[in-house]
């Protein structure tokens, strides 16, 4: 059976690596980039300037080798969606001690190793999927020392966090970046906030990748809206507002640009979950009310996230599509937690006070 080791030779063979390494520090876990491409060890760079560090030595190296398209031979196997995704997206080939991850729609190709780490094919046209392999490393690192993976963002106000969970189209990059124009608003995660134990309290984690996020959220938010050209925005208005919402079109939002340096944390105390059960197709003014979690235990759905193809166990083996997601584990840190439900229409402002107002009492939201 083929190892990690011949199909690391066969992926780096022909190419010579910049001299200049870019590294990250996260949380104690030192990443070192290495790229065949000064153009994307200067973007990653830049992308990642909250926590790049002067050097190593590194826990990890992460190599991202730019080139054509790579047909490694292997044959490969759909990697199972989630309820309410369609079409195909992430397939996988196992090794002896490895696996192989295609990213179907682009030919990305990814080794996850113990050892080697490696991104092969279009790295700067798909920068973005270059992004998700290097925080999928920071994430494996996070669950194997007992870190809990959430399907939530994450804002963080007077010290104390907020998740913000949803599902499928919910909303809750777009909650999130309304509440980012109050001052007092810091930034923890976009779409993976990690849930660990520290003493008595429950903490949370993000991960260094910015909001990204569709044209709705865009064009309906002041701040936002320079991303866009003016026609580009007139063009999204004059659409349905249904349409518009569901339009897949992303764009990252620099969150230090926009909103000013200082506003990214780490890590943070965690408060309280917000679960967004709103509907755009309801008339019901929107409602925000207590829940007790372990009588609503159908809202786990919308916080448990499967680690992913990319997952590697500490004894070395890798998740599985099929395998179950420890629903007792979140109920565990979700009941030492406030919990709050949306229902009725999508009201961001409404949300975004009354989540204000929680987290400031005695101030206005």
């Amino acid at each position: 059976m083929t190892t990690a080791a011949q199909v690391t030779a066969q992926l780096l063979q022909g190419h010579q690596l910049a001299p200049e390494s870019v590294y990250l520090e996260l949380d104690g876990y030192v990443v070192a980039l290495k790229s065949n491409s000064e153009k994307l060890l200067q973007h990653l760079q830049q992308y990642f300037s909250h926590v790049v560090t002067d050097g190593g030595p590194a826990d990890i190296e992460v190599i991202c080798i730019d080139s054509e398209v790579t047909d490694s031979g292997f044959d490969f196997i759909d990697w199972k969606r989630e309820p309410g995704k369609t079409g195909r997206k992430d397939a996988y080939h196992d090794l002896e001690d490895a696996r192989l991850v295609l990213k179907v729609r682009t030919g990305m190709l990814f080794l996850q190793h113990e050892k080697h780490r490696i991104a092969v094919g279009p790295c700067n046209e798909y920068d973005n999927q270059v992004i998700n392999f290097i925080n999928a490393q920071y994430m494996n690192w996070l669950q194997q020392n007992h870190a809990l993976i959430c399907h939530a963002s994450g804002l963080v106000v007077n010290d104390k966090c907020m998740g913000i969970a949803g599902f499928s189209g919910g909303g809750k990059s777009t909650l999130m970046l309304h509440m980012m124009d109050d001052d007092s608003v810091h930034y923890l995660t976009n779409d993976r906030l990690f849930l660990s134990r520290k003493d008595n309290t429950v903490e949370a984690t993000g991960i260094p990748k910015l909001p990204r996020i569709n044209p709705g959220t865009i064009v309906n938010n002041p701040r936002l809206k320079p991303i866009l050209d003016e026609q580009r925005c007139e063009e999204l208005l004059a659409m349905p507002k249904e349409q518009l919402w569901h339009l897949e079109e992303k764009y990252d939002v620099d969150v230090e640009q926009v909103y000013g340096k200082g506003k990214i944390v780490t890590r943070q105390c965690m408060d309280s979950f917000l679960i967004l059960n709103w509907s755009f197709k309801s008339d019901t003014p929107c409602s925000v009310n207590r829940v007790n979690i372990s009588q609503r235990p159908e809202l786990l759905k919308a916080v448990m996230k499967s680690p992913g193809p990319f997952y590697q166990f500490s004894d070395g083996r890798f998740f599985e599509d099929n395998m179950e997601l420890p629903a007792t584990d979140y109920m565990d840190y979700l009941q030492d937690l406030t919990i709050f439900e949306a229902t009725g229409k999508v009201d961001f402002k409404y949300a975004s006070d009354f989540c204000l107002q929680w987290l400031k009492p005695g101030e206005s939201g």
